[in-house]
């Protein structure tokens, strides 16, 4: 099955889905862009393409989980506009400050905001304000950090120095017999350990290989995560990285693989 296959598979499903409830009590449809905390999965081809003709067919909101991707780690200032995703809503939080200082929020569309005002016209001011809303502290280090983000380039940085880092980390360890797949998008990569690559087959997850091969990187100086879904390694560096450290990242990842597996 192809990716473009795979991708109407999933089309084809969720219509099923939607179908199965009844349209009318499906209010919306929440993805992120690319998988975060699940694996930095980026989606098969064409999938956010037929994903939202299903939507559109059955008048489903959109809700786009951004808080991994926006403001740039994807190479772009959001990952919705990188794959070409049209939202009702986005929601916000990471990377608004850098984790500075603690911020959310939503962004709407249009579409979205004339039915709030059209409700608030005809029904009263909708509450929807609480006790840190709109919080100065929180707010001030969002505007010094996306200024900084214009200022640097750092949105170009990731899309330019992030493909590096997984080109080369790719390179490095595409052949390793324990890596099963290296991927990414923008500045996220993630290595993904298998026990046999063909047939493919995964480690039994008590032995925690991942977590082997992150603690021999921190003894590198190298800070990676092991992902909760499997023994993956999972890599959002700073959108400052640039082409020395990303080749750091990848000669400590490949020697601690190395070390653990041999």
């Amino acid at each position: 099955m192809s990716e473009e296959q795979f991708s109407q598979h999933c089309a084809d499903k969720l219509e099923e889905m939607i179908l199965a409830e009844g349209p009318d009590t499906v209010a919306a449809f929440i993805g992120e862009p690319i998988l975060g905390t699940g694996g930095i999965v980026p989606p098969p081809a064409g999938y956010w393409e037929k994903i939202q003709a299903v939507l559109a067919k059955y008048d489903i909101l959109l809700v786009a989980d951004e808080v991994v991707t926006g403001f740039g780690r994807l190479g772009t200032m959001f990952g919705s506009e990188h794959y070409g995703i049209k939202p009702d809503i986005i929601t916000i939080a990471k990377g608004l400050t850098s984790a500075y200082a603690p911020l959310s929020g939503s962004i709407i569309s249009n579409r979205v905001w004339q039915v709030l005002e059209q409700g608030t016209d005809e029904n009263g001011v909708m509450g929807h304000g609480w006790t840190y809303s709109a919080h100065p502290i929180g707010a001030a280090a969002g505007v010094a950090n996306l200024r900084l983000i214009d200022r640097l380039g750092l949105v170009e940085n990731a899309g330019r120095v992030g493909a590096l880092l997984t080109e080369r980390m790719r390179a490095a360890l595409g052949d390793h017999p324990n890596v099963g797949e290296v991927r990414g998008e923008g500045m996220l990569c993630a290595v993904e350990l298998v026990e046999d690559p063909a047939p493919l087959r995964f480690f039994d997850p008590a032995g925690q290989m991942s977590g082997k091969v992150v603690a021999a990187m921190l003894k590198q100086g190298v800070i990676a995560r092991a992902m909760p879904q499997g023994d993956i390694i999972g890599f959002a560096p700073p959108l400052c990285l640039d082409a020395e450290e990303a080749d750091q990242i990848v000669a400590v990842t490949a020697q601690a693989i190395t070390e653990t597996f041999g």
